[in-house]
């Protein structure tokens, strides 16, 4: 095989280091992208008079034919190839002859290769935000039944105040809508066409880049020809997004595997959902969730990998990008396991009782006490401070403040109000919380309306 570059070179290039240099597996996954540029690059080649139109005509013909080939899995590929743009040309050159050769004009691999990536990352972030959609719309829909559900919030995960179950839920969804904006914002600063930088300086030839982008369907060109072919933010910001995301499905997962467990039994996996084990008859295991919790360290691993390899990069092209491949790719896998993870979410069997009982313990409505005083007009530390000593009291008898009753209150502060005892019901406690985007039922159903038409439901 005669290299693209041979003819600078007295002699053939040693095969070891072919083979440590070749990027052909990895560059696989671009081979559709490449030549959906290569035919957007020939035709402005044609438009702009750069090659005669029967030239432009031959070789777009020859890139179809290769594109129908790839879809199918019928391409020859070049066994001694170094990437994919040399194995598309080698073979456009057997089939077309020398007007092959033409195709190269005012292009480099240098632009190729970073279009290439861009139109795969877009693929990419198409998929991991359908993903992402089909999760949020799984905890939203599971929400819609659980508005009156009670359980305790965490914090320092010791038992807190009272909240919705529906509420804990839709505080992931809003996790996962942050995650589609960030999609959104680095979708817009992916979709730029660094297709006529060339090699980093541009080319004489009379192109229009915007002619190609259009084509494409990129809605910006590149601004300086440097930076288009050393960009790689794009690419970190793809695998920046999947790390967070991957972090916020591995906050979730953890919950489930510790509502799951007997411990807590607030939640069990369906049967269709879970393992169990080999030896034990009795076990049922959260696997998913902790497949989903263990993946996150990958991911943002690839996240570590892209950055470190950037940052001791001089302009503008270097080969240390292939090894970018690895991480994209590798940062792509949590779009099946948020599937994946939707589908445990739909199946969860909930158990309302138990976590109700487990709102019983714990002083959950011990602020409701100090509220109380506070809206008297005590200021709050006091009351803080009298409602600590009511909660210490309570330890020591075996009680629970919620349980208290309005004689029980006043012999420990004559300033608590005639409604005192009603507010530490712990029913009485969630409902009080009416404060914009509080956990009170009213307030949950509003903001299952919104997030059902934020998430198309």
């Amino acid at each position: 095989m005669k290299d693209l570059w041979s003819g600078r070179f007295a002699g053939a290039l040693d095969p070891s280091v072919r083979a440590f240099m070749s990027s052909l597996e990895w560059d696989k996954h671009l081979a559709r992208h490449d030549v959906r540029g290569s035919l957007a690059h020939v035709r402005m080649l044609g438009a702009t008079g750069i090659l005669r139109p029967a030239d432009a005509a031959l070789l777009a013909g020859g890139l179809e034919r290769i594109d129908a080939e790839l879809a199918v899995g019928t391409f020859p590929w070049p066994v001694d190839a170094e990437d994919v743009h040399s194995a598309v040309e080698l073979v456009l050159t057997e089939r077309l002859g020398e007007v092959a050769g033409r195709l190269h004009t005012a292009r480099s691999r240098n632009d190729q290769i970073a279009l290439d990536l861009r139109l795969l990352t877009l693929e990419l972030l198409d998929a991991l935000d359908g993903a992402l959609l089909a999760l949020g719309r799984a905890l939203v829909v599971r929400a819609g039944d659980e508005v009156e559900t009670v359980l305790p919030g965490y914090t320092h995960t010791q038992r807190a105040q009272p909240v919705s179950l529906a509420h804990h839920l839709l505080a992931h969804a809003e996790a996962v809508r942050r995650d589609r904006e960030r999609l959104a914002q680095a979708r817009v600063r992916t979709a730029v066409s660094p297709l006529g930088a060339a090699a980093l300086a541009g080319t004489p030839h009379p192109i229009d880049p915007h002619r190609s982008a259009k084509e494409l369907g990129l809605p910006a060109v590149f601004r300086n020809s440097i930076d288009a072919v050393a960009d790689r933010d794009f690419l970190a910001d793809f695998v920046y997004t999947a790390a967070l995301g991957a972090v916020h499905a591995s906050r979730l997962a953890e919950e489930l595997v510790l509502w799951c467990s007997t411990e807590f039994g607030f939640a069990a996996f369906s049967d269709a959902h879970a393992t169990g084990s080999s030896i034990m008859p009795q076990k049922k295991n959260p696997d998913v969730a902790e497949l989903v919790r263990g993946r996150s360290g990958r991911i943002i691993g690839d996240l570590v990998a892209v950055l470190t390899t950037l940052k001791g990069l001089p302009l503008a092209f270097d080969a240390d990008f292939q090894e970018h491949r690895a991480p994209l790719h590798d940062a792509a896998s949590l779009a099946p396991a948020l599937e994946v993870l939707a589908l445990v979410v739909g199946g969860l069997v909930f158990d309302r009782d138990a976590m109700a009982r487990a709102t019983e313990r714990g002083m959950l409505t011990a602020t409701d006490l100090a509220d109380d005083l506070a809206r008297s007009g005590m200021p709050f530390r006091e009351a803080h401070e009298v409602a600590g000593r009511i909660v210490r009291w309570c330890l020591a008898a075996g009680r629970d403040v919620s349980t208290l009753t309005q004689a029980e209150l006043l012999g420990h502060d004559a300033r608590f109000s005639p409604t005192a005892a009603e507010q530490v019901r712990v029913a009485q406690s969630l409902a009080a919380r009416t404060s914009p985007g509080g956990t009170a039922p009213v307030r949950v159903r509003e903001a299952l309306t919104e997030a059902r038409a934020a998430f198309g439901l």
